[in-house]
């Protein structure tokens, strides 16, 4: 009972300081989109223009993820969570004070590379901690959703009140999501030490003390040992490339709203900038709640399923909020978010579990890659408002989630990696198996 209590509670505590620290740097992704409406106004942008600032966060960033997924597949990198969360926020601390377009444009990328960074190493060490909870997951994601809800409030109180000029004091939450990276990181070390000591206190064999040292101390990651390391694995490349395909179709439906949703609401409600401050705010606040019940759904009704009905309650949302005006679009966008971050966590531990194997690099795709590329699509919806309407610019996205749809409808729920099923909770593996495949899964979280 004293080690049991001694190990579960930096565990938990771990837990909680990642998803933390994930919501002090989601509120840089957040704060792009939010930036928007006062770079039009301040700046006197075209709807291309400040789309293209959009672009600048997310081209980089997509491109760079997924070479991040791959080292940490490799080598454990715990400095670059705190390292990660310092670059997101100093790029877009600049934005305001950038005195040209393209200074502004590299700064803000300069936060995307951070954002970047950040991502595949806290996916793995944060499916570490959660024992391969799919619920767990989803309070690590709930941490930045809430980190995107946020951000259009700090945004509009610090830009509303001093102008673009005013932005330096965006950093405050990279250097507390920092400092939130180095307690988690210590946390972990300390629970990875306390099961060494347990285990080599009950089962003396010097294998059994090699399986559990704790890689966040070591030069190499635990997933580094080889792909033929992961018990009972397979990729299945088929399906990942269809899951990555729908994301993408997510993305470019979310960050198009992101990017436009607070202009497009002071159009159709005749509101000033509180009421599309509120939109946006709406749009990522109802995100927060969709991902903690997709973890909770998933386990009731399975991953693949839920993920499906979400994409399928996206189609008619945003068809909402394209086409119905007035104060009932505020509803509309809650259902829209609803549907685009109840699939959020299960994006991504779908992706690792369709490729056990490669985990670093399957969380730099579902979390960098294909959710990125919504920002590539960004400037295009920009021109096309510009040349027509933004109501005409937004249409396109209603068929998009019905296209992910159709690419999720004949997806597989995939096997959990047996070192991670042992070290869950439904898990089903023996207490040995969990002891000593728990920290050599295919997850391989204590590389951050």
């Amino acid at each position: 009972m004293t080690t049991t209590h001694h190990t579960s509670a930096p565990r938990s505590r771990s837990l909680t300081l990642l998803s933390l620290s994930h919501a002090c740097v989601d509120v840089y992704q957040g704060a792009v989109a939010a930036l928007v409406p006062f770079f039009v106004s301040e700046r006197a942008y075209t709807y291309a223009a400040a789309s293209g600032i959009v672009l600048a966060a997310s081209l980089l960033s997509s491109v760079i993820q997924p070479l991040f997924g791959a080292l940490t597949d490799r080598w454990a990198l715990p400095w670059l969570l705190p390292v990660s969360t310092v670059v997101g926020g100093v790029g877009v601390a600049l934005s305001g004070i950038a005195g040209s377009y393209a200074l502004t444009l590299a700064v803000v990328a300069f936060s995307g590379i951070g954002v970047a960074a950040y991502h595949p190493e806290a996916a793995r060490v944060a499916r570490r901690a959660s024992r391969g909870s799919h619920t767990a997951m989803g309070w690590f994601s709930l941490g930045g959703n809430l980190g995107f809800a946020a951000a259009p409030l700090m945004v509009s109180a610090v830009i509303t009140t001093g102008g673009l000029h005013a932005s330096p004091l965006l950093a405050v939450p990279a250097v507390a999501g920092a400092a939130l990276c180095t307690a988690a990181l210590r946390a972990m070390r300390a629970r990875e030490v306390g099961a060494t000591t347990a285990a080599s206190a009950q089962e003396p064999a010097a294998s059994t003390a090699t399986a559990m040292t704790p890689a966040v101390v070591g030069d190499r990651n635990a997933t580094a040992c080889g792909p033929d390391d992961v018990v009972g694995s397979r990729d299945d490349w088929a399906s990942f490339v269809k899951l990555s395909g729908a994301i993408v179709c997510r993305s470019i439906v979310f960050v198009g709203l992101s990017a436009f949703i607070s202009l497009y609401v002071r159009q159709r409600t005749g509101g000033g900038e509180v009421s599309g401050t509120a939109a946006l705010f709406v749009l990522y606040l109802g995100g927060a709640v969709g991902t903690v019940a997709g973890g909770k759904l998933a386990g009731h009704y399975g991953r693949i399923r839920v993920v499906q009905w979400s994409y399928a309650l996206t189609v008619l949302a945003v068809a909402g909020v394209v086409l119905v005006p007035g104060p009932l679009l505020y509803v509309l966008v809650a259902l829209t978010s609803a549907g685009l971050y109840v699939p959020f966590s299960l994006h991504v531990t779908l992706g690792q579990d369709y490729l056990p194997r490669r985990v670093g690099t399957a969380s730099g795709v579902t979390l960098g890659l294909t959710v990125s590329i919504g920002g590539i699509a960004s400037p295009l919806l920009g021109a096309l408002a510009d040349a027509t309407s933004l109501q005409a610019a937004l249409t396109p996205l209603i068929a998009l989630p019905a296209l992910g749809w159709l690419l999720l409808r004949t997806l597989p729920e995939p096997v959990m990696p047996e070192g991670i099923a042992a070290a869950s909770p439904s898990g089903t593996a023996s207490p040995t198996t969990a002891a000593q495949s728990g920290l050599r899964s295919g997850d391989g979280m204590m590389g951050g």
